[in-house]
Parts: C-alpha cells; structure tokens; sequence
C-alpha cells in the first residue's frame, strides 16, 4: 500500500499571537451552472471554522456534488459524488477548518443550483 503525503498547518502568520477577533460569516453562490467554483479563500491571519455547507437543486433532474478543499498544493475530497435529487436540499454540518493557502471548492452538475457556507472567521492580524 503507497502511503499518502502529509500536509501539515499551522503556519507562524496564523498562530495567535495577541488579541484578535471573531465573527460569523456566510459565502454563497448563486445558480451555479455544472461548474466547479471556489466559494472560499483562505487569507494570511485569518483561521475559517467551517460550520455548514448547504447545496440547493433547483432543477427537475438529480446530479452529483463535490466538496473540496485545495490545500495550497493538493485538491483533497472532503465530499464526493453525492447525489442530490431534484428539487432537493443537502446539508453538510461537519466542522473542518481552512487557512492561509486553503480554498474551499465547491462542484455540481446541475444545471441551476445554489451553495450557502456558514463559518467562523478568526482574525489575528
């Protein structure tokens, strides 16, 4: 069995330091179209606690999703090939944490579909 490469975080920029700040956040888009999109992005100082990602179908036909995290060097698939039925709504409620070089990607074949992330953005700049 190959083993796999071990990435590990925690860069200097985002160790706490001193005092920062804390705040929900939402990203979202909007009718996205069998397309791959990056709804997130990780910024130097920040830490992103995931919380949800909710995708909508709002089409009559089902398809696949994909959620996925680049790690500055890797696509790593936290969630891949569910299927969501028409007119159908998925929520994923496991807690993840993105950075600095990290983008939260997010997929889907259908043709009209909408995605709603809820997290936690930790600034330490």
């Amino acid at each position: 069995m190959a083993a796999g490469t071990l990435v590990s975080s925690g860069s200097s920029l985002n160790m706490p330091t001193g005092s920062g700040s804390e705040r929900l956040c939402r990203a979202s888009i909007h009718e996205l179209n069998n397309d791959t999109q990056t709804i997130l992005s990780g910024t130097a100082g920040h830490i992103y606690t995931i919380i949800s990602v909710v995708f909508n179908n709002r089409t009559s036909g089902g398809g696949n999703i994909a959620i996925i995290v680049n790690d500055g060097s890797n696509d790593i698939s936290l969630y891949n090939s569910q299927n969501i039925p028409s007119n159908e709504t998925f929520v994923w409620n496991d807690k993840f944490v993105i950075e600095e070089n990290d983008d939260l990607i997010v997929w889907n074949q259908h043709t009209n579909a909408d995605w709603y992330v809820s997290y936690i953005d930790q600034d330490w700049t």
